[in-house]
């Protein structure tokens, strides 16, 4: 193989994954005057955010909304050029599909668990409210350095709240086993006031107290008018137009350090010359051929500092010889797959019950997890294809081996005899659409906490790199570029963006329906 060596300037930093966490990180690194190379391995930026068509109408076939209570995703947004076109869900009233019926979801409650039993009325059968009530008369569970959510919550309100609620809400989120997600990093509210409370109910009664207090005002969701799909696209551009690098079809198939010690006294990559290493240059890039090209050759970057922003696996083989014990770390993260089935209909053909749409709980036994109305959820789609009728389910969760292993058409058979169970919708689509999301979500177990401080720890050692995506900080839009910034400042010797994440983790919702 021969290699055609690139020397670089000072200030230079490989972004490696152009996901919306390394693309956030190279719209930071610009910010703070570097030079800037994004080097993706697929043939596209965006990474889970996906714009796409259906019978001729724009949607998403990855992420649709993005959390507005914090404020990365929507700044971000707004920076690049988006303020016109960010718009909130034209409804946020959602349903449950569970014991035979759709039923309203439940308001009163955080992430599933109610401040009172009445919350989960029409829910929940009545022995399921009772055992909600016996909360206040148990002793206090502790939760410890963790605890898994469904295992905490149904020591203390029973197992009916997780299998009806918390189970499809945590589902849609991580596509994960209530049973096994950290209460610590999935809800870290509800895992801060379990700590100071002895009842369950009372902690959840004190959020909504405090959540009263602050008066926050304005949507919890946001979307884009053209998809969510649009904003690693508006990100890109603006990376571009500052001079910034974004080379597709690009895998990296090494990660080293150079013989210089690292890029400057101070550990930061936008410092002075490193002497017995090409100029400046701490870090040695191997990439691949382009996607295609079949010509055998690589190229080889120098840089002064590496922003690691893939998904644990791809992270775990590229550190693996610099960082190996950060790679084991990383190698034990473990993903769930997911499909998404978009249906187009003719609008005059259903007549869909209101709202954004439905959740499914598990327990029920159907295939599907869950569906979005999104030509009711979301008002650009339905202005711009008012004889459409645009909806999606979500099918797969961690473990589901067998479901996801079925041909297209069947994931489109099974989705449509679950609408027709549940709404009673029998037309035949216009067209459908399967977009699959093998290993798409990483799952926080108990302990995840600990296990991302130890990937950081010896990480950090390391001089000029750092790591950043949603296998640490949070899965939401927000908590990745959360992530990235924490990555670049943390670049730059600043670790106060990364103590407060820690600090406070970025919760990631659920958007209604779908997601």
């Amino acid at each position: 193989m021969r290699a055609q060596q690139t020397r670089t300037d000072t200030g230079h930093v490989v972004v490696i994954g152009g996901g919306i966490a390394g693309l956030a990180a190279a719209h930071r690194l610009l910010d703070r005057g570097a030079r800037v190379t994004v080097l993706e391995a697929s043939d596209r930026v965006g990474g889970k955010l996906l714009p796409g068509e259906v019978a001729g109408a724009r949607v998403d076939l990855g992420a649709e909304s993005m959390l507005a209570r914090r404020p990365e995703a929507v700044s971000l947004a707004r920076e690049v050029g988006l303020t016109d076109r960010l718009q909130p869900p034209a409804t946020a009233t959602a349903s449950l599909w569970t014991r035979g019926a759709l039923r309203p979801m439940p308001k009163g409650h955080v992430m599933g668990v109610p401040g009172t039993a009445s919350a989960l009325s029409g829910v929940l059968s009545e022995e399921g409210l009772r055992r909600i009530e016996r909360d206040a008369d148990l002793p206090r569970t502790e939760v410890g350095d963790d605890v898994a959510v469904g295992e905490y919550v149904a020591a203390r309100l029973g197992r009916e709240v997780v299998d009806r609620l918390v189970e499809p809400l945590l589902g849609g989120v991580y596509a994960g086993d209530a049973y096994r997600i950290s209460l610590r990093l999935a809800v870290p509210q509800l895992y801060a006031a379990a700590r100071a409370h002895a009842s369950l109910t009372e902690a959840v009664r004190e959020i909504q107290t405090k959540a009263a207090a602050a008066g926050q005002t304005g949507p919890v969701f946001m979307g884009i008018e053209g998809g969510v799909g649009q904003l690693p696209l508006a990100v890109a551009e603006s990376v571009r137009a500052r001079g910034g690098e974004i080379l597709t079809g690009m895998p990296v198939t090494e990660l080293r350090r150079t013989e210089a010690a690292g890029p400057g006294g101070d550990g930061s990559p936008f410092a002075a010359d490193s002497p017995g290493a090409p100029p400046h240059a701490a870090w040695r890039v191997v990439v691949g051929s382009p996607a295609g090209a079949g010509s055998g050759e690589s190229r080889v970057l120098y840089a002064d500092g590496v922003v690691v922003a893939l998904p644990a696996p791809a992270a775990a083989a590229l550190l693996r010889a610099e960082a190996p014990a950060a790679a084991a770390e990383l190698a034990a993260v473990e993903y769930a797959s997911m499909a998404l089935v978009t249906l187009a209909y003719r609008r005059a053909d259903i007549d869909l019950p209101e709202g954004s749409g439905f959740l499914v709980p598990p327990v029920d036994g159907h295939t599907i997890k869950a569906s979005t109305f999104a030509s009711q959820k979301w008002g650009w789609i339905a202005e711009e294809n008012p004889d459409l009728l645009v909806l999606r389910t979500s099918v797969g969760r961690y473990g589901e081996t067998e479901v996801l292993g079925r041909e297209d058409a069947d994931l489109v058979k099974a989705s449509r005899h679950d609408l027709r169970a549940a709404t009673g919708l029998d037309a035949e689509p216009l067209a459908t659409r399967v977009t699959r999301w093998d290993d798409g979500l990483p799952q926080y177990p108990v302990g995840h906490h600990a296990r991302v401080a130890r990937i950081r720890e010896h990480v950090g050692k390391l001089p000029g790199l750092a790591v950043c995506g949603a296998a640490y900080d949070g899965v939401g839009i927000p908590a990745s570029i959360a992530s990235a910034y924490a990555a670049v400042d943390q670049l730059g010797g600043d670790r106060g963006g990364l103590d407060a994440l820690i600090a406070n983790p970025v919760q990631s919702l659920h958007g209604g329906a779908g997601e």
